[in-house]
């Protein structure tokens, strides 16, 4: 599709245009030009946006869809859809569905349905058969197939032998391993942080000491194999040292943290909103301050918006009975301005590829357009009107954020608001 960018602000530190305003042509999904002024005698669509600034494309490492199995939840195509509108041209889908992701055919299943689609979405395999954590599942395979990583999604591997050998076996082909921090028999029952306010409104508390336990393990483990290790959505002080003194060490360890630990605590849940019941589950103050100076420093090497669609059967229940997660796609840009500069806003949304084996590329004549449309600077009041997925289980209903997401030029293809 060929499409003429008017009066665009580029956001890219490794372009030659960064943080110019310029007219940016795009002949048949290449960047064709850049310039401060760009004719249209072909007659080319013209997109004329209110301070309109680009960057290039979005990317997200923990997206949950439904498909297949959990339609209700999330088709893949609405999925897709929603990931377009809200800024992100690639996403790393969860293996969490029925069948769960586990051999080659259903990776290739997943990967057939979004072909074509703008926005590219890489699965994730799950690590142990139907994740049970009791049989490794076919890495292998599954990485012949276009599986990025191996991961039972919020699923504890309680079998440290089991994380050993998946380490060691995956390190023969440059496997990418993901381990959930939390030791079950720690957590049990809980529902929230274990903290003064989980006393005082009578849920049952996980404490930080079940993921800092699990985390240390799996670190002892990762230098005995010498493998390859990413741990997902972090969530308390200790972890971010535990992970730092890991990188110190020169392990091959990454991790990322939900946006919305960064930003809420467990005296959220004073109204027993399940929309707040997450996994992890929101920590307290002086976790989310450690949290951002672990983003900052770079010890945290992603963020995500561990968007998980909870169909409100499952979320409008007692709190207990509630499923864990939140969406987090449409409120993810907005919700990490309030927080971090536009600079590092985006810096922190195209952040993580590599980790994943994943191309990216910057905003140059003659490079494939994979680009995000935003502006940066229009606050509002996030609502369910802001919502396009199936599911409407957000964390951020009500909140104020800054920044809305235009939309997406990626693989060819327009998609705007």
């Amino acid at each position: 599709m060929n499409v003429l960018l008017k009066s665009a602000t580029i956001v890219d530190p490794k372009s030659d245009f960064h943080n110019q305003t310029v007219d940016i042509l795009i002949e048949k999904g290449v960047i064709s030009q850049i310039s401060k002024r760009i004719s249209n005698p072909k007659n080319y669509k013209e997109i004329k946006l209110d301070n309109l600034h680009v960057s290039k494309g979005w990317f997200d490492s923990s997206v949950s869809f439904g498909e297949p199995g959990y339609e209700e939840r999330e088709t893949i195509e609405n999925g897709l859809k929603t990931a377009a509108l809200s800024g992100f041209t690639s996403v790393v889908l969860n293996s969490n569905t029925h069948p769960v992701i586990d051999t080659n055919a259903d990776v290739s299943f997943l990967k057939a349905k979004a072909n074509g689609n703008a926005v590219d979405l890489h699965p994730l395999g799950a690590l142990t058969k139907e994740s049970k954590g009791v049989d490794l599942a076919e890495l292998f395979d599954m990485k012949s197939a276009g599986a990025v990583a191996f991961y039972d999604y919020q699923k504890p591997i309680s079998n440290p032998n089991l994380i050993k050998i998946a380490l060691q076996y995956a390190s023969n082909f440059d496997g990418l391993v993901m381990s959930f921090p939390q030791e079950s028999k720690i957590s049990g029952l809980g529902v929230m942080h274990e903290h003064v306010t989980s006393t005082s409104l009578g849920l049952k508390g996980n404490p930080s000491l079940a993921e800092e336990l699990q985390i240390a393990r799996d670190l002892f483990i990762l230098e005995y194999t010498e493998g390859k290790l990413h741990i997902p959505t972090i969530s308390t002080a200790k972890s971010v040292e535990l992970i730092r003194a890991a990188k110190q060490k020169k392990l091959n360890v990454t991790c990322s943290v939900a946006i919305h630990n960064l930003i809420l605590t467990d005296k959220d849940l004073v109204n027993f909103n399940t929309n707040y019941k997450v996994l992890p589950p929101l920590r307290s103050q002086s976790d989310i301050d450690a949290l951002i100076e672990g983003v900052k420093d770079g010890t945290i090497d992603m963020v995500t918006s561990d968007h998980n669609p909870i169909d409100i059967e499952h979320k409008k229940v007692e709190f207990d009975h509630a499923m864990y997660g939140t969406i987090g796609l449409e409120s993810a840009f907005g919700a990490l301005q309030t927080i971090f500069t536009l600079k590092k806003t985006i810096d922190l949304l195209t952040k993580g590829k590599e980790r994943f084996d994943l191309q990216s590329s910057s905003i140059q004549q003659g490079q494939k357009a994979n680009i995000t449309l935003f502006n940066p600077n229009q606050s509002y009041t996030f609502t369910k009107d802001n919502i396009v997925s199936n599911s409407k289980n957000s964390c951020f209903e009500n909140h104020d954020l800054k920044g809305i997401v235009y939309g997406i030029y990626a693989n060819n293809q327009l998609v705007l608001k």
